[in-house]
């Protein structure tokens, strides 16, 4: 199971209360105060890491805490700080305040980190008060309390290009063809219900190309039906929008009804997806009725490049390339 949203109660360490002591021994039995300073608490800090996959590690353990810092001790030493409480979460990782619902922050490149909850500061001890008039402080403070709150994780896919289309339009094997990605094929709605990326390889341009097979999406998926909004998420942060269309019509569906309820569904969603690069490709060219839906697309859409192919025969890949490699040239 693939989880991209999950909430979390992240709790930094407190610092260590400061000592409160004095010097004691043989030949000095009154000897000035010595009791050390506590340590700072540990922080708790979030790294992206390219090896994470999703977000289960948090699905199944909600409260995540940074250790104390040590208490001061006697003979002036100090008490270590805590250990911080490093979580690594997968890129385009957003965290949101629980609460307010305000964005704290997004992690988007490997190893980038961001410091989330600090840890509190550590007491001071009797040393520290020592002075010209009072040469025996009996003072000393407690450490103070780390941060603490609760935030939700959700887990926004990275890739160049987001693949979008109903279910059966041919993602999974468009992209299993065209990338090094292995999404489950099978002439099943929904067969795949997580994102898949792969790695398109311009090998004599020595450049790639990431895709993403956002999970097919259904009318009201702007509403969160079909989990409409888990999907559609995972297109926000693509550069282009490839829409893949059915023209044989294998469920009965219109490609010309396909194309203007996706981009109906993602301009409820969020209007800014509208304004992204965008690719129409028509797929199953090589089947019976294919053709007639091609010419009727053209004329209902004259202004759309539409591009037809074949992914199971594998025609009309090239093109296809050549157009996505000239689209980020």
């Amino acid at each position: 199971m693939f989880f991209d949203e999950t909430k979390v109660i992240l709790k930094a360490g407190n610092g260590g209360d400061g000592c409160m002591s004095f010097l004691r021994q043989k030949y000095i039995p009154k000897g000035g105060p010595n009791g050390g300073n506590g340590g700072k608490g540990g922080e708790v800090i979030l790294q992206a890491d390219e090896n994470v996959s999703d977000l289960r590690t948090f699905h199944f353990k909600k409260q995540w805490k940074a250790k104390n810092g040590e208490p001061g001790r006697g003979s002036d030493q100090n008490g270590r700080g805590g250990v911080p409480c490093i979580l690594k979460v997968p890129l385009g990782t957003e965290v949101r305040d629980l609460e307010t619902g305000e964005i704290i922050c997004e992690l988007m490149n490997h190893e980038q980190e961001i410091l989330i909850l600090e840890g509190g500061k550590g007491g001071r001890g009797n040393a520290t008060f020592k002075s010209s008039v009072n040469q025996t402080p009996r003072q000393f403070t407690e450490g103070k309390p780390g941060m603490e709150g609760e935030f939700v994780f959700t887990l926004k896919t990275i890739a160049d290009v987001g693949l979008v289309g109903f279910p059966n339009a041919g993602k999974s094997t468009l992209l299993n063809i065209m990338s090094n990605a292995s999404p489950k094929v099978d002439a099943y709605p929904f067969t795949t219900l997580v994102p898949t990326v792969g790695v398109i390889d311009y090998a004599e341009e020595f450049k790639t190309i990431t895709m993403a097979d956002v999970p097919g999406l259904i009318e009201g998926a702007a509403e969160n039906r079909g989990l409409g909004h888990r999907f559609l998420r995972h297109v926000e942060r693509c550069h282009l929008i490839l829409f893949l269309l059915d023209l044989a019509a294998t469920d009965g569906r219109s490609p010309i009804d396909d194309f203007a309820h996706l981009q109906k569904e993602l301009g409820e969603y969020d209007p800014r997806l509208l304004e992204k690069k965008f690719l129409v490709v028509g797929n199953k060219i090589d089947e019976e009725e294919a053709q007639n839906n091609l010419i009727l697309f053209k004329k209902h859409f004259p202004e759309i490049d539409i591009l037809p192919i074949s992914a199971i025969l594998e025609d009309g890949l090239d093109e296809l390339k050549n157009r996505l490699l000239i689209k980020f040239s």
